[in-house]
């Protein structure tokens, strides 16, 4: 589907989206929708557009036209239950703080910048780093942990912010198989709750795996669809060109 949506209760519909970069437009316009309990895999070359769709939706960069709207309302309203994992290499990882502090960084919206994390905040932070295998290092520096406990680390964060839309963007990227079922299983565990998951990822193999829907990118949206039927070599010959080889 690339027309018109439809307003399903829940559902996140991205109209007539542009993402601007300064004067211009990174993205043309661009319509879809998302409903409660779906992940989709957004995929295309490098360079596509998939971290600037996720950045647009996130509002980590500005909109140059159109609206993303959740349950009809601006997804501005509840931003604080839009929870956006960046890249790792978008990440300063010698900023000084500990895993603990990242992750509470997820209840700030709802606590206040300026307060301190209360005992309710504090004991989810803690309750999601063990919920990803991280039980008993919070305290330590983030600069310490391997590339797949610090993903695990930003999983926690986007947890306690008890999300309505999970946006990922490159998240298998540099994890070993364990922490690949981990996140796996985590990302089914958030669907099945009705979380909306979007996923910016290369490995086309994860979106045939976990996905139930693929938004296909190359500077305008190719395809929209639910997998069974979208991703087929037909669409990753027009989404990829001759960048990929498609075996049938």
């Amino acid at each position: 589907m690339t027309g018109p949506a439809s307003s399903n209760a829940g559902s996140l519909l991205v109209r007539d989206l542009e993402v601007g970069y300064g004067a211009g437009f990174a993205l043309p316009a661009m319509t879809f929708e998302v409903a409660r309990g779906e992940v989709v895999g957004i995929i295309g070359p490098n360079g596509s557009g998939k971290s600037t769709l996720l950045k647009g939706i996130a509002r980590v960069l500005p909109l140059s036209g159109g609206q993303v709207l959740i349950g009809g309302q601006d997804i501005g309203r509840i931003a604080g239950r839009v929870a956006y994992v960046p890249q790792r290499e978008d990440v300063n990882w010698d900023f000084p703080a500990t895993a603990l502090d990242v992750v509470l960084m997820g209840r700030y919206r709802r606590t206040g910048w300026f307060r301190r994390p209360d005992r309710a905040s504090r004991a989810l932070a803690h309750e999601a780093l063990g919920r990803l295998g991280l039980d008993g290092m919070g305290d330590r520096h983030i600069s310490q942990f391997s590339g797949g406990q610090q993903q695990r680390i930003f999983l926690a964060r986007a947890l306690v912010q008890e999300p309505l839309v999970l946006l990922l963007d490159e998240p298998f990227t540099g994890i070993d198989a364990a922490n690949r079922t981990l996140l796996h299983e985590l990302i089914a565990e958030l669907a099945r709750t009705g979380v909306i998951v979007l996923m910016a990822t290369h490995d086309l193999d994860e979106v045939s795996s976990i996905c139930s829907s693929v938004c296909c990118l190359n500077h305008r949206l190719v395809a929209f669809g639910p997998t069974a039927t979208t991703y087929t070599p037909e669409t990753i010959r027009a989404t990829f060109g001759g960048q990929i080889a498609v075996f049938s």
